[in-house]
């Protein structure tokens, strides 16, 4: 197949290997229809995955959870995705791998018992949550008015489509002027946004919510880097006004890396720039992937 039906991305669907536009699931698939699905995203960098091993850790943990066994094993997964990624040619792409319910074997079931697990992967070019442009002069966000889904209700350490909570906000920030948004909880304590985490800095310190969040490998790489600068990190509530007065606030997430925010609803940030601890994480970070730390080479040949 010529290597221009690829270059907009590859995927592997119903046990075979197609070009991204190619790719289907069915109309009676849970995973539609109910939105009984998990996934996970991974980027590769200059030829590269950047943390691969741990992001296979989090999807079993997410599989595991929700009962859904893809029908390979950890080291066909990682072949799979890989193999997308070959047959793209990407050098910076952005990979998912995600496993649904399925359709039910026996007409009309409500079971999900009846349902045969699906397993997909796909790697497209590299998609940033946050522009390099608006990175640069600093992310304008807003504390959206609707919460965030209860984890009593759907654990956000389990990463899902339930997406309605982030959604609405998005469209809230769109009508503010603003670029992305976050949400609180029923108690009024910051969680996340659509795909990333979110992380304030006060006193010299790193401030990150402990709760209605992903634990994200974006995160944890944060709180590695912050050790290798000296930085202090504290995991803990944080109210929307601590995040509102904070002296900076950045996001994290594995499309785009440490981005730094310069608004927060109506209040402008140091001199509407990104701050210098925001910026000395963003800076390190994409050195070090410059680097090789944490990477996974992709054989291309």
């Amino acid at each position: 197949m010529p290597q221009e039906l690829w270059s907009d991305g590859a995927a592997f669907a119903e046990g075979a290997y197609v070009p991204i536009a190619e790719a289907k699931i069915s109309l009676l698939d849970w995973g539609f229809t109910h939105s009984d699905v998990t996934y996970d995203v991974v980027h590769v960098r200059n030829g590269s995955f950047f943390r691969l091993e741990d992001h296979l850790t989090r999807f079993e943990a997410s599989m595991r959870a929700l009962r859904l066994d893809p029908g390979y094993d950890r080291t066909g997964i990682k072949a799979i995705v890989t193999e997308c990624v070959r047959r793209s040619g990407l050098r910076d792409a952005y990979v998912a791998m995600v496993t649904t319910r399925g359709r039910p074997r026996v007409r009309g079931s409500r079971k999900p018992g009846d349902c045969d697990n699906q397993f997909f992967a796909y790697a497209v070019p590299w998609i940033d949550v946050i522009t390099p442009d608006v990175q640069e002069r600093g992310a304008h966000i807003i504390v959206a008015h609707n919460i965030r889904i209860p984890p009593e209700a759907v654990d956000p350490t389990v990463k899902n489509y339930h997406w309605g909570d982030f959604t609405q906000a998005l469209f809230e920030a769109a009508d503010r002027g603003a670029d992305t948004a976050v949400l609180l909880d029923q108690d009024g304590h910051v969680t996340e946004g659509p795909g990333f985490n979110v992380f304030a800095v006060r006193d010299g310190k790193v401030v990150t919510p402990d709760r209605g969040t992903l634990l994200g490998i974006t995160r944890q790489t944060v709180f590695e880097l912050c050790e290798e600068l000296g930085i202090a990190v504290e995991v803990r509530p944080m109210s929307a006004e601590e995040l509102r007065t904070a002296d900076e606030v950045f996001l994290a997430t594995t499309a785009g890396g440490v981005m730094p925010v310069s608004r927060i609803d109506d209040r402008i940030q140091g001199n509407d720039r990104p701050g210098p601890i925001s910026l000395g994480l963003k800076e390190l970070y994409w050195k070090k992937h410059a680097q090789g730390w944490h990477a996974t080479p992709v054989d291309y040949a």
